[in-house]
């Protein structure tokens, strides 16, 4: 009884340490319990360039705090890209409405790229432009028709929104995309794969079935993966990652 007693101690000690951060980031600006699909704006961020007056093919990833309870944990995050002389962006994404109603996990979009999640504002966290979006923009073509989980969807520990995000960045070294620790199914590589590249292309991680890991990378720094939260420390950006509150620079501000 004294070693059930302890181990139950001890895992109700690991639960609050891993919910500490997700419950103080409901206290931030970034995080409303309020917000609803049915009444959360969907407008422009105005982080976009206007297409009709830019010819340059232009690739941008973004992300934006989830929905109520869960934005205390996650963002969700998607892929826009543009075309040399498009006047017009095509966004990709993973939507979990989208699979429960057609089986159908991805998405591709027309309207503004920088649309507010359900309230949430995005934040632009890769760009590229000229002749390297051009490039990419094949690049990412070819990897989202070859994504692995079109037809699969699991909030928690993935495959979600930002598995599909980091599966991409991946195969796009040129996005040297570094997702945030919120972003929640990153690290989610599959049934049978357990050693990846960092979605940056600086680095590789280790990780079984997203819930346990780690990552060592150029671009992302170090960081660990316990239940699909991340902690971590980014040395280039003097910056420390934790769950729910996300990245945390010296360097901001």
């Amino acid at each position: 009884m004294a070693i059930l007693a302890l181990n139950l101690r001890r895992l109700v000690l690991l639960l609050a340490f891993l919910l500490a951060g997700p419950a103080l980031a409901t206290m931030t600006d970034d995080v409303s319990l309020d917000r609803s699909w049915q009444t959360g704006s969907r407008g422009s961020a105005g982080l976009a360039p206007d297409p009709a007056a830019t010819p340059e093919a232009i690739v941008q990833v973004y992300g934006a705090r989830t929905v109520r309870w869960r934005g205390a944990f996650a963002v969700h995050t998607w892929i826009s890209v543009k075309p040399q002389g498009a006047d017009s962006y095509t966004t990709h994404e993973v939507t979990g409405w989208r699979f429960w109603h057609s089986g159908q996990a991805v998405r591709q979009r027309g309207g503004p790229p920088d649309r507010y999640w359900f309230g949430a504002k995005p934040e632009l966290y890769a760009e590229l432009r000229g002749s390297e979006a051009e490039a990419a923009i094949d690049q990412i073509n070819a990897a989202i028709a070859s994504y692995a989980y079109a037809r699969e969807y699991k909030t928690w520990p993935g495959p979600n929104s930002n598995t599909f995000t980091a599966t991409i960045a991946r195969q796009v070294p040129a996005l040297n995309l570094d997702l945030p620790p919120t972003a929640v199914g990153k690290d989610y590589l599959g049934p049978t794969e357990f050693v990846a590249p960092a979605p940056s292309g600086t680095g590789y991680q280790v990780s079984l079935f997203g819930l346990l890991g780690g990552l060592v990378a150029v671009e992302e720094g170090l960081e660990i993966n316990i239940l699909g939260l991340t902690f971590g420390i980014d040395p280039l950006d003097l910056a420390v990652k934790l769950p729910g509150l996300g990245r945390m620079s010296a360097l901001s501000g």
